[in-house]
């Protein structure tokens, strides 16, 4: 396998950030589940994005950031994969959704005609910039996994009998892009080792990542891809690993600073939805709204939760279920709990949020969950 890597304003939400986990957040009794045995409603899924979408890629790089060990995958049937959960990740949920075979094989082990089906390409602490997350060893950037979908394009073109085949075929899958949130944690937020934050202002900084983004996506579309959501960064600067480094804001429980520049990243994404939408008649690109369904309209989620028939049940969001603010050790004992926990180690979400988040994106809950249609409704395209 021939394998390319990298290194090769908030004040006005204050508590708001974290008490809408619990407001804006449905039960599991009202989201929607692939009808057994229903028939798939694309012939394949090809993802790319960062550790919240890794499957495994990571397990063969030079790197710290790994999670093919125990506790990680707890609650997954296969046990630890190299998933940053102690079960499924937000892409593993919408493949049970979009009715597939099986969950979506990493790049480093898809093979034969399985890439027929799809292909995982995303790393842990990897960024739409090569040098995020660099820090940390080896990465898998956004360019570097538009490289990797071009080599899985050659094999669907060898087995299919041509590039006009492949594309015909890849203009009918799903594609998911999630990745952003390193270029920020790991790297605008991070001085001392990258010099992005002095150079950019964080608008300036959100531009140029949009920028390059944008660059990326027109690659992929080249490459056949004609169904694609972007999945918007979430609230990170409440993520207990950037309340550890920093401490929360003077009269919030979270990062505002960091959140802040993540606003503005989400603003410039859908603007790029929307102008990619209006270049490209023949595909469709949508916005998927992590932040919103994190913080939520208060309205909205009180109609939703009164809808839904009360609380999800999520007690504990400033502390990873293993680890609390700090990492997840090899062998270090989770806590017995974790639906009641938003975040499974000190970055990355519970099986049961991404749960909720997967549904969510695949069927919108509220007007503002995506822009501007849901999966469903791309995946019928």
């Amino acid at each position: 396998m021939v394998f390319v890597s990298c290194s090769m304003g908030c004040n006005h939400h204050n508590n708001a950030w974290r008490v809408a986990f619990l407001l804006s957040l449905l039960s599991s009794s009202s989201l929607e589940i692939c009808a057994h045995g229903g028939d798939p409603q694309v012939p394949g899924y090809f993802i790319l994005g960062d550790s919240l979408s890794d499957c495994g890629n990571n397990n063969v790089l030079l790197t710290t950031a790994k999670a093919n060990y125990k506790p990680y995958g707890i609650d997954f049937p296969a046990g630890p994969t190299g998933r940053f959960s102690n079960g499924r990740t937000l892409v593993d949920v919408i493949s049970e959704l979009l009715c597939l075979d099986g969950y979506i094989p990493s790049f480093v082990t898809a093979k034969d005609k399985d890439v027929l089906k799809g292909v995982n390409y995303a790393s842990a602490g990897s960024g739409i910039r090569q040098e995020t997350g660099q820090h940390l060893g080896q990465t898998i950037c956004l360019s570097a996994q538009l490289k990797n979908y071009q080599i899985t394009f050659s094999q669907i073109s060898q087995i299919l009998g041509g590039d006009a085949a492949a594309q015909n075929h890849l203009n009918k899958c799903m594609f998911t892009v999630g990745i952003g949130s390193n270029d920020f944690i790991n790297n605008f937020f991070m001085p001392t080792t990258y010099q992005s934050s002095k150079l950019y202002s964080t608008d300036q900084y959100a531009a140029e990542l949009i920028s390059e983004y944008s660059q990326n996506l027109d690659t992929l579309y080249t490459y056949g891809a004609r169904k694609v959501a972007l999945f918007g960064l979430g609230p990170i600067g409440c993520s207990p690993a950037e309340l550890a480094r920093y401490g929360a804001s003077p009269g919030s429980t979270c990062v505002d600073d960091i959140n802040a520049a993540i606003v503005i990243f989400n603003q410039r994404l859908v603007a790029m939805v929307d102008t990619l939408n209006k270049n490209y008649k023949d595909a469709k690109f949508t916005y998927i709204n992590i932040l919103g369904m994190s913080i939520g309209n208060p309205k909205v989620a009180g109609r939703l939760l009164k809808a839904s028939g009360g609380l999800t049940g999520f007690k504990v969001v400033d502390a990873g279920c293993c680890g609390g603010q700090k990492g997840c050790l090899p062998l270090a004992t989770p806590c017995q709990n974790r639906k009641e926990y938003t975040f499974w180690d000190e970055y990355h979400p519970t099986d049961a949020l991404n749960y909720i988040y997967g549904n969510r994106a695949y069927k919108a809950m509220a007007p503002t969950d995506v822009h501007p249609f849901d999966i469903s409704t791309l995946a019928g395209q």
